[in-house]
């Protein structure tokens, strides 16, 4: 995936764009390579969103690696690392893969689920 959302908006935007993509569809037109994140509470954003897992994103993002190499490289506790990963996964933030590694084994791979993120948060 290229570019990835994570905004706030109403149930109702959430529509409009779903309705929106669907006439795209109906034309004929390539449907954008991007996926969008909406909370209606910026409190639920900001509850995914925490100062220690937008720092443990943009590590991941620079270079993705194992947990315990992020831990590592953040300083952080490994355990601590393994859940904001988890949380990141489940939002659709980060993805975890298997890697083979020659002659050592296997390891988990984090990685950026997107090469651009956007982050919009409007408050009403």
């Amino acid at each position: 995936m290229t570019k990835l959302t994570i905004k706030t908006g109403t149930e109702d935007d959430f529509f409009k764009h779903g309705r929106q993509l669907a006439k795209a569809a109906d034309r004929g037109k390539p449907l954008p390579d991007e996926r969008i994140i909406s909370f209606e509470d910026p409190a639920e954003l900001m509850k995914l969103i925490t100062s220690a897992r937008l720092a443990l994103f943009r590590a991941v993002k620079e270079m993705p690696g194992s947990i315990t190499q992020i831990s590592e490289r953040l300083r952080r506790d490994r355990s601590a690392v393994k859940r904001d990963v988890d949380e990141l996964e489940r939002a659709g933030l980060v993805i975890v893969t298997d890697k083979v590694l020659p002659g050592h084994g296997r390891m988990k791979e984090v990685r950026a689920a997107a090469n651009h993120v956007s982050l919009l948060a409007k408050v009403a």
